[in-house]
C-alpha cells in the first residue's frame, strides 16, 4: 500500500512559516483554577493568542507549584515541571480573596474581561460576591466557566473533585487493568486534561455566539459528567446490549484481534478493524486458512471466539523481533506499534518531524529562569502550531491589569 500523500507534497508549494496563529488576539481570559483542569483550559485559550491573567494566592500560589521535583530553575523562580506543563502563556497575580481589595481587584478585572475560569468548589465564591449572578450583573459579556469535581447540582455537588476518584466513580477504574488485577487508573490525569478541552470547546462555542448575541454564557462543567462521557462505546455496550464491560487487559470489547501481542523480543500492538485487514495480517503470519475459518471470516465471529482465534495467532508472532513485523505490517496497511516509553517517545523523530517540543531557552536577565522546554500544542493551524509568547510565571510576576499592548 503506497503510503499516504502529504498536504503539501512540493516543499515549494508549502505555506512560508509565520509568526504562531493567534486566533483569539484581543480575549482575555481571567483564570482563577487551580492544578489542572481549569489551568489546562485557559493554556490553550492561551495558545490561542487570549490575554490570560492568572489569580493565585499570596505566598504559595497554584498548589501545583510546589509539586516536585523535578523542578526548573531555582530559588524563589524555580517553578515545578507539574505546573510548567500547564500554565504557559499567562501572567501572574496574587491577590487575597479574603480580602475586600482582592474581592475588589477580581471584580475589577472581570469588568473587563471576556472569560473566566474557576474551579472553587460549588457556592465558594458567592460568598465573595465572585460567582457568574454577581459578576454577569457588572459584564453581562463574560462568559464564566466554572469547573468542579461534580456539577452545580446534584447529591454530589458539594464535593471536592480529584482525577482518581472521579476515574474511580466514574466507571474508567473499573475497565482498565487486567482481570485478575486489580483496577488502574490512565497514567495521566485524563479527566482532567478532558474536562479542560471541553470546558475550552464550550467557551469557544460561547464567544462565537456572544458575537450575535452579544451575552456571555454560565458553563458548568464537570469532571464526572466527562467521566461518564468518556466511558463512550463501553457505556453503549451496557446501555444498548445490557453487557457490564469489564477489565479485559489490552484487549478490545468489540474488535479482535486487537491487543498486546508478545513478539520474540518483547511486544507489539496490533489493531485489526476489519476483515480486509485481518486476511492481510494472516498471510503475513502464514496462516491464510484462519481468514477463511467460518469462526474468524467476520469480526463478530472472531469476538465470539477471540480466545481460540488469539491462542492460534499469538506462536506465530512470537516468532520474529518487534522491529521485523513493523515494517511488513506497516506495507500491509495493517495498524500496529511497538510499544515505547515516554523517554522514547519524547526522541521518537516523528515528534522531532511534526515540532511536538518547545525547546528550552535561557532567562533574559540575569537570575531568570528563562523558557523551559515543553509539549507544543498539539493542533496546526495552516501549517503553523499556535504557541502563547510567554513561559509559565512566576508567582505574582505579572500585573493585576489587562496589557494596554493589546488593546491596540
Amino acid at each position: 500500500m503506497p503510503p499516504p500523500t502529504p498536504f503539501h507534497a512540493d516543499p515549494a508549494a508549502a505555506p512560508t512559516p509565520t509568526a504562531p496563529p493567534r486566533p483569539l488576539e484581543g480575549v482575555r481570559v481571567l483564570d482563577l483554577s487551580r492544578v489542572l483542569a481549569g489551568p489546562w483550559a485557559a493554556q490553550i485559550l492561551a495558545d490561542y493568542g487570549a490575554d490570560v491573567i492568572k489569580v493565585e494566592r499570596p505566598g504559595c500560589g497554584d498548589d501545583t507549584r510546589a509539586w516536585g521535583p523535578p523542578w526548573w530553575g531555582e530559588g524563589e523562580q524555580r517553578l515545578s515541571a507539574y505546573f510548567v506543563c500547564a500554565n504557559r502563556g499567562k501572567r501572574s497575580v496574587a491577590i487575597d480573596l479574603t480580602q475586600p481589595e482582592g474581592i475588589e481587584q477580581v471584580r475589577q478585572l472581570a469588568r473587563e474581561a471576556d472569560v473566566l475560569i474557576e474551579n472553587y468548589k460549588v457556592g465558594q465564591l458567592a460568598r465573595y460576591g465572585l460567582d457568574a449572578p454577581n459578576l454577569q450583573a457588572l459584564n453581562p459579556r463574560l462568559i464564566y466557566c466554572s469547573i468542579t469535581g461534580y456539577g452545580q447540582s446534584g447529591p454530589l455537588s458539594p464535593n471536592a473533585g480529584y482525577d482518581f476518584a472521579i476515574q474511580a466513580e466514574g466507571g474508567l477504574m473499573s475497565i482498565t487493568g487486567t482481570p485478575e488485577g486489580e483496577p488502574q487508573k490512565v497514567g495521566v490525569a485524563v479527566t482532567d486534561l478532558l474536562t479542560g478541552v471541553y470546558a475550552c470547546s464550550a467557551i469557544l462555542a460561547a464567544l462565537h455566539e456572544r458575537g450575535r448575541s452579544g451575552r456571555g454564557r454560565v458553563i458548568d462543567a464537570a469532571l464526572f459528567d466527562v467521566q461518564v462521557a468518556m466511558l463512550a462505546n463501553q457505556a453503549s455496550n451496557q446501555l444498548i446490549g445490557a453487557t457490564r464491560p469489564s477489565r479485559m487487559g489490552n484487549a478490545h470489547p468489540n474488535i479482535v484481534p486487537y491487543q498486546v501481542f508478545a513478539t520474540r523480543d518483547g511486544h507489539l500492538v496490533l489493531a485489526v478493524g476489519n476483515d480486509a485487514q485481518f486476511g492481510r495480517l494472516c498471510e503475513a503470519i502464514g496462516q491464510p486458512a484462519l481468514a477463511r475459518d467460518a469462526r474468524f471470516c467476520t469480526n463478530p465471529a472472531r469476538v465470539q471466539h477471540r480466545h481460540i482465534l488469539i491462542e492460534l495467532i499469538s506462536p506465530a508472532l512470537r516468532q520474529r523481533d518487534t522491529a521485523d513485523w513493523r515494517p511488513l505490517f506497516d506495507t500491509l496497511g495493517i495498524p500496529c506499534a511497538p510499544i515505547l516509553d515516554v523517554a522514547q517517545v519524547l526522541e521518537h523523530p516523528q515528534v522531532a518531524a511534526r515540532g511536538l517540543i518547545i525547546s528550552a531557552q535561557a532567562g533574559s536577565t540575569e537570575g531568570a529562569p528563562g523558557t523551559p522546554p515543553a509539549l507544543a500544542h498539539p493542533i496546526l493551524l495552516d501549517g503553523q502550531r499556535p504557541r502563547a509568547p510567554l513561559p509559565p510565571p512566576a508567582l505574582d510576576s505579572g500585573q493585576a491589569h489587562w496589557n494596554p499592548l493589546r488593546d491596540t
